[in-house]
């Protein structure tokens, strides 16, 4: 790879994966995004080109991208604050908007590698047999080319991300199989990392952030942690370093990555949402040496409550990454509680005086 664009790359992941590029390669890198404040110490890189903005009003968008080995989408809503709230954006930001970019980078032979997300899997089988079935791996366990994908009733709008997802996913893969279209898909699972979310009552930003920045900000300004239907929601964790040598390896491996989907989540990260919260409290009294810590309160709260009207979830996800292993010869190796410890050494370095 000589030249790639990072649509998004002011993003979290967007960012770790513009400074990976620059840092540990050669390409040259094109960025576009409304926000560079993660990235602004790039801004000057002779290898770096920044264009400000939205990315679908850019005259020259497709000029630009012309010249490149490959495209890396990353740009859509992707806040689950908003999936209820702004059905019509989300579903604009995450198939209007990017099936458009899909037929031009297939009329221009480009290797398309877009982020998709593990929510198109939506409810595992499990949840849908009842209890005797929770413990059975074969109907928790998501595959990507086996598992099906069981989205919530049109009420339940939370799932308008999901299903606007799904459904690029299966423009893409027309466009693959009528049009040669060369893509790769990536289903991530919660990355998580430094840059990953504002926090609220912290930093400025506007809604509510996942959770992970939400427990940051409850512990900084001493609020309970917020505990969304009393956190029995099953999710697996990966630090975003792990996921920045996945993406690696996908651009040093073509001919294997190219015509697939790959699960990228690190299967023993597997907490439930109050678990997380211990490990949350577990890092902090380590960082700060303050034990206190240890019995910080928790608060339950409904996802209506905390979510808005609409909102729905699923019951656990957890992915099968042997395609991954197998292909693109990559392996996870970030414990969770280590991922935690980077996430609150940093975040303390950051704010320090709200301690």
């Amino acid at each position: 790879m000589k030249r790639v664009a990072v649509l998004g790359c002011g993003g979290f992941i967007g960012s770790h994966l513009v400074e990976a590029f620059l840092s540990r390669t050669q390409m040259e890198v094109l960025g576009w995004d409304a926000d560079s404040r993660r990235i602004d110490h790039w801004l000057d890189h002779p290898r770096f080109s920044f264009f400000s903005g939205d990315l679908y009003r850019d005259p020259k968008l497709e000029e630009k991208l012309a010249g490149c080995d490959a495209v890396i989408s990353l740009a859509a809503i992707c806040w689950p604050s908003r999936y209820a709230g702004e059905g019509i954006a989300v579903i604009e930001s995450n198939f209007l908007q990017p099936a458009r970019l899909v037929e031009m980078i297939a009329r221009h032979r480009l290797w398309l590698i877009h982020f998709s997300t593990s929510e198109v899997y939506g409810k595992t089988l499990a949840s849908q047999l009842g209890p005797e079935a929770e413990s059975r791996l074969d109907l928790n366990l998501l595959r990507e080319d086996e598992s099906p994908l069981l989205l919530g009733p049109v009420q339940r709008a939370r799932w308008s991300y999901a299903c606007a997802k799904q459904l690029l996913e299966r423009w893409i893969f027309a466009y693959h199989r009528e049009r040669g279209l060369k893509f790769t898909m990536v289903r991530p699972f919660n990355f998580i990392g430094p840059r990953m979310d504002f926090l609220p009552g912290v930093e400025d930003g506007e809604g509510t952030p996942r959770v992970l920045a939400c427990f940051l900000s409850a512990l900084l300004r001493g609020e309970p942690l917020p505990l969304v239907d009393g956190g029995q929601a099953r999710r697996t964790f990966m630090h975003i370093d792990d996921a920045v040598n996945a993406l690696l390896n996908i651009l040093e491996r073509p001919e294997a990555a190219q015509g697939r989907i790959f699960n990228l989540g690190h299967p023993g990260n597997e907490a439930t949402i109050r678990e997380l919260a211990r490990l949350m409290r577990e890092a902090f009294a380590g960082a700060t040496e303050q034990r206190s810590y240890l019995d910080h309160p928790e608060a339950n709260i409904s996802a209506e409550e905390f979510y808005g009207e609409g909102y729905d979830d699923s019951d656990r996800r957890l992915p099968d990454i042997r395609k991954a292993r197998e292909l693109l010869n990559w392996e996870p190796k970030i414990a969770l509680e280590e991922a935690l410890r980077r996430i609150v050494v940093e975040a303390l370095a950051r704010h320090a005086t709200e301690v």
